[in-house]
């Protein structure tokens, strides 16, 4: 973790803990009021479970809190934050049975969900110790801290054990900037993809409100070239030789492709998750996705073209209108946030180079839902769909029937209709409704990748038997360790992974907020696992940090590491015209849940997208993109 989080996050954990403070002390019942933002900011008063809050899911929702993937966009949003609430049990499933009372009343204190003021302070105290360490490497000089001779230097680097990363999401990322894992391991990452990329802005890219390398970073600048990079796809997993199978490939006029296997002392899997189509006939063949910046400058492409192709003089109004009718499929965070960004930029850009062509256009938001933004209360829906309304007008049809004033728009939210096919050029509906359009877009879920079903097996039953509420993600223990792997060298994190209580929302701040965790405690621990009888214990720690004494104090154990525990700092989603939502939750209580709407929610949204941004080089880029498209619009040129 670098000083550029010091400013955003710890202010947010200082609010966080004044508010936890305030509602533990108030009465039952008692809403803590911001009257002067009554209409942006308010703290929810009802005493009513979030929806997806795992302790209270139905038996019929998923591991990850999804009622029906197929009608969701939980996992596929790119955004920062969309999240669930804190874990809220112990993990007794976690605790071996065949240990003894004094180990299993220890273990059941030790993986106890820390107390909320007490994690806060942990966090800060860690956000703080990272960032005076950053400061102090940058004002020290390389020749004080490095080996004092080649030979050593050399000894130094065989004495390293290898750690293997997969992936470079998220999770990596978030790792290979702790500088004490680096100091300590000699570190490979094995991606097709050899750069980060934000996925929040995804949905900005394929509109042009943001250019691609504005929202990508070389993975070698993230980890400070401290770390090794090879450009390949990890094909299979040994745990027997403890080697992961690559095959590299680097394209320029024609494609090299080279296969070769990387040997590990500790693994990390860290390979996210790809779009799931669920199955449905013509999705893959026909829609466009958005998890890759591939994605989004070819949707940028395919926009522009077809407004080029209505602006042929020789068509009729039919087909002026097919051209330029564009469907998104999922009206969750990916599909709003894209949906709105598009909007802005008929609304904006549009009239300015083609306004013979508006009353063309149409934009057909489809959900299998009743209504949008699953992850969100249901007042900050309502409001999403009321801006919509508000906005564009817009007709919502619900079982086919139009609900609410049916007017002229260029935006349709088609809600309760599942899509059953897509072909080249219409999309059929579940109540038989055909629709017809040019580009579509799939934001419907995700799914595991091949190397993450191929890990699964390597692990054996163990792991196999998880499988019921992993649904294909590697299931791993409060230490992040996967479950199956003979000597603990097996971690998975991000998308690609689910804690054996509950699965965490798949969303970037979980896999931040793992890969941090993982870090330190790889960095912290001597990695030997340790067991009474036949049972796995918790790692123990070489070394503490302050945040490590913090934690210690709500365990009560100064030698066992502290397990992992999500700290759920909100959802955001953008809604066009400079407004955005944002629930954020202070404390674990019902009634400390800020919320914002507006222009106040659009201001949160940008600068938590800005603050966690790779580097300064990306939020100086996010800030021209941003004030450029403000004073001279999207930039339409078609270039590739």
């Amino acid at each position: 973790m670098t000083t550029r989080r010091l400013p955003s996050l710890f202010l947010l954990l200082a609010a966080a803990l004044v508010f936890d403070v305030a509602t533990a002390f108030a009465p039952t019942g008692t809403t803590i009021a911001a009257k002067d933002l009554r209409r942006h900011l308010y703290i929810d008063p009802e005493n009513r479970s979030s929806p997806l809050e795992p302790s209270k899911s139905p038996k019929t929702k998923s591991g990850n809190g999804r009622e029906n993937e197929k009608a969701k966009d939980t996992g596929a949003h790119p955004g920062f934050v969309q999240g669930l609430t804190d874990k809220a049990e112990t993990c007794t499933s976690c605790i071996p049975e065949n240990v003894s009372a004094k180990t299993k009343k220890r273990l059941e204190r030790l993986l106890s969900p820390r107390p909320h003021p007490v994690f806060l302070l942990e966090k800060s105290t860690k956000i703080a110790e990272d960032s005076l360490g950053g400061v102090m490497s940058m004002l020290l000089p390389d020749k004080l801290t490095s080996p004092t001779s080649t030979a050593d230097a050399s000894d130094k680097a065989k004495e390293k054990k290898k750690l293997v990363i997969l992936g470079s999401g998220w999770g990596c990322a978030a790792m290979v900037q702790d500088r004490d894992l680096t100091e300590k391991f000699d570190v490979t990452i094995i991606s097709p993809r050899n750069h980060f990329v934000y996925t929040p802005m995804l949905a900005s890219s394929a509109v042009g409100t943001v250019e691609p390398r504005s929202i990508s970073e070389p993975i070698r600048a993230i980890s400070r070239n401290k770390a090794t990079y090879l450009e390949a796809s990890a094909l299979s997993f040994d745990q027997e030789f403890k080697k992961i199978s690559c095959e590299g490939m680097v394209c320029d006029e024609e494609c090299i492709m080279n296969d070769f296997d990387v040997q590990y002392d500790t693994l990390v899997a860290a390979v996210g998750a790809q779009t799931n189509t669920f199955g449905i006939k013509g999705v893959a063949e026909h829609c466009e996705f958005l998890k890759e910046i591939e994605h989004a400058r070819v949707i940028r492409k395919k926009l522009l073209n077809c407004f080029e192709r209505a602006n042929f003089p020789n068509l009729s109004d039919e087909e002026r209108r097919k051209l330029l009718t564009f469907a998104i499929i999922g009206a969750g965070p990916t599909g709003i946030e894209f949906a709105s960004e598009l909007a802005d930029f008929v609304e904006q850009d549009v009239p300015k180079y083609w306004p013979h062509l508006l009353s063309f256009v149409s934009i057909k938001l489809i959900d299998a839902n009743p209504t949008v933004l699953q992850p969100f209360d249901k007042d900050l829906q309502d409001a999403a769909i009321e801006a919509l309304q508000h906005r564009f007008t817009t007709p919502v049809i619900k079982d086919g029937q139009v609900d609410g004033q049916s007017q002229r728009s260029f935006v349709e939210l088609i809600l309760n209709q599942r899509v059953n096919e897509v072909t080249e050029d219409t999309i059929t509906l579940s109540n038989g409704r055909e629709i017809s359009y040019s580009v579509a877009t799939w934001a419907g879920g995700i799914g595991s990748l091949p190397i993450t079903l191929d890990i699964i097996n390597g692990l054996g039953d163990q792991q196999k038997d998880c499988q019921g509420i992993a649904k294909g993600k590697i299931v791993v223990d409060p230490y992040l360790r996967a479950i199956g792997a003979h000597d603990s060298s097996v971690f998975a994190i991000g998308d690609c992974a689910c804690v054996k209580t509950s699965c965490l929302p798949s969303n970037a701040q979980v896999a931040s907020q793992e890969g941090e965790y993982l870090a330190h405690l790889l960095a912290s621990s001597d990695l030997e696992p340790s067991f009474e009888g036949d049972s796995l214990l918790p790692p123990s720690l070489s070394r503490r940090s302050l945040a490590d004494a913090v934690a210690s104090l709500a365990t009560g154990d100064w030698e066992y590491a502290y397990p992992f525990q999500f700290l759920d700092l909100g959802i955001l989603a953008y809604t066009g015209k400079s407004s955005a939502l944002a629930q954020v939750k202070a404390a674990p209580a019902e009634n400390a849940k800020m919320k914002l709407r507006g222009n106040i929610g659009f201001a949160v949204w940008r600068s938590v997208y800005m603050a966690k941004s790779p580097s300064m080089r990306n939020r100086m880029l996010l800030a021209f993109d941003w004030a450029k498209a403000k004073l001279f619009g999207r930039d339409i040129t078609l270039i590739d």
